[in-house]
């Protein structure tokens, strides 16, 4: 880490000295921080292949390629979990959403009593609780979904200012979210709901990012742009739709979505360039989990490519995503990592970056930095842990990787017409990518090594939540 330093001690003077021949009238108490900024980028519902640089062909991706082309993206990245709220507290506790109180997606309000589901627990400490500790402006911009509360929701998780929705989606034009239970518009700045009927969404998140970077203050900034897009609806601005016309449905509406996405992502790039802000930000990019086949996303429109499933999967279709990390002088760039890694090392590889204290917070995730660094560093992890949908597992599907080696526990395909019929589904990742056969019956004591594997973290996390 020293090494890191030293080199934005040297690197920092000179850039400013530059930035203001260039530019006399610009600010330079913008760029002399010490600490670098942040801006963590998560997508929602986007495939595991859909940007140019993953490999799909039909998308226009150029502003996330850009990333991926600045800085180091990876190919075995996993979410935590293959649906959003249960990923999203993983993200921000750097615990898998077993240990960080979620087992599976918040209700909407009507139904959090009836369901006895109220968010993620408000003991747990999120990346913006410890951010702020350590002289961070923390900032939320676009979808929360981890509960309605005053204690659950941003600014009681340690945000300093939010604006965005509270739950799971809404319609960007209305704002209001169309879901179960009653229609309910859902906008909120801080604690205030607020009106901006027929403003496209991802505009007025662009235009709230870009105000938060107006606001002179000396602390660098720690923003969490979380997009509800590609999300259904699939909304994308008609200029996207003209141009994918020629795709089938849903395709053609999903891509439209997700070049949307990636037009207003742009925006924000090319606004951290003009204000000089560039070098001194990390940018983290990820998707929340696989696309949806669900109704109210056509049954599809987003790739897996190779990889079998979608989201609410544990197949690699619902949790392997694309992931990419930018920090000019620090980062690599134009980097391919193989490694299996997944969503709550970016916590500890933040907390690495930005000299943040941890040390108390027993979280699940690892630094990056050794992976980011040295393409032949080994995986941070040996073995990796997913459930979904409840602490019994005789209920909840469930998954262990281990090497090559990967376990799922009452899987689910939703892109099949019929419900599984295997209890227990073995996969070799090198063997098969794509998880077609079932392996139990030729390897079952390698079944039997992940199913112990998978009973002895169950137990003592169970025993910690007192589940």
């Amino acid at each position: 880490m020293r090494k890191l330093k030293d080199r934005r001690s040297f690197i920092w003077p000179l850039l400013l000295l530059l930035t203001c021949f260039i530019n006399p009238a610009y600010t330079p108490e913008l760029v002399k921080q010490d600490k670098p900024n942040i801006l963590l980028i998560l997508t929602d519902d986007q495939g595991s292949i859909d940007m140019n640089c993953y490999g799909a062909s039909d998308l226009y991706t150029p502003n996330m390629d850009r990333l991926a082309n600045e800085g180091t993206r990876f190919t075995q990245f996993y979410a935590a979990a293959p649906v959003c709220s249960p990923s999203r507290a993983a993200l921000l506790t750097g615990k898998t959403n077993l240990r960080a109180g979620l087992w599976g997606n918040v209700p909407v309000p009507a139904y959090a009593e009836i369901k006895q589901k109220y968010g993620m627990p408000t003991e747990q400490v999120t990346m913006a609780e410890v951010l702020k500790k350590n002289g961070y402006f923390t900032g939320l911009v676009g979808k929360w979904h981890l509960g309605h509360k005053p204690e659950t929701l941003p600014n009681g998780q340690g945000f300093d200012h939010y604006f965005g929705h509270q739950g799971g989606c809404i319609d960007n034009y209305s704002h209001f979210m169309f879901w179960s239970g009653p229609n309910m518009h859902d906008l909120y700045r801080n604690k205030q709901e607020v009106y901006k009927p027929g403003e496209f969404f991802p505009d007025l998140m662009v235009r709230e990012i870009k105000s938060i970077l107006d606001e002179e203050r000396d602390q660098p900034f720690f923003i969490y742009w979380a997009f509800n897009a590609p999300h259904y609806p699939y909304q994308g601005e008609p200029k996207w739709m003209e141009h994918y016309k020629d795709l089938p449905t849903p395709r053609k509406e999903y891509a439209a979505f997700v070049s949307t996405a990636d037009e207003k992502i742009g925006e924000v790039l090319d606004e951290l360039d003009r204000r000089g802000l560039t070098e001194n930000t990390i940018v983290i990019f990820q998707s929340d989990h696989g696309h949806s086949v669900e109704e109210r996303a056509f049954w599809g429109g987003g790739n897996s490519g190779d990889y079998r499933g979608s989201k609410f999967s544990l197949f690699e279709g619902g949790i392997r995503v694309p992931a990419i990390i930018r920090y000019p002088g620090v980062v690599p760039e134009n980097q391919v990592r193989d490694q299996a890694c997944i969503e709550m090392d970016w916590m500890a590889t933040i907390a690495e970056l930005t000299e943040t204290d941890i040390s108390e917070l027993h979280i699940d995730g690892i630094s990056l930095m050794p992976v980011i660094q040295d393409e032949t560093a080994a995986s941070p992890h040996d073995v990796l842990y997913w459930q979904q949908g409840s602490y019994n597992d005789n209920q909840a599907q469930w998954a262990v990787r281990s090497g090559d080696w990967k376990l799922i526990g009452n899987p689910r395909d939703p892109t099949l017409s019929e419900p599984l019929k295997d209890k227990l589904f073995l996969a070799n990742l090198k063997m098969d990518i794509s998880e077609q056969e079932n392996l139990l019956e030729k390897y079952p004591e390698e079944g039997k090594r992940l199913q112990e594997l998978h009973d002895n973290w169950l137990k003592e996390v169970r025993k910690e939540m007192n589940k």
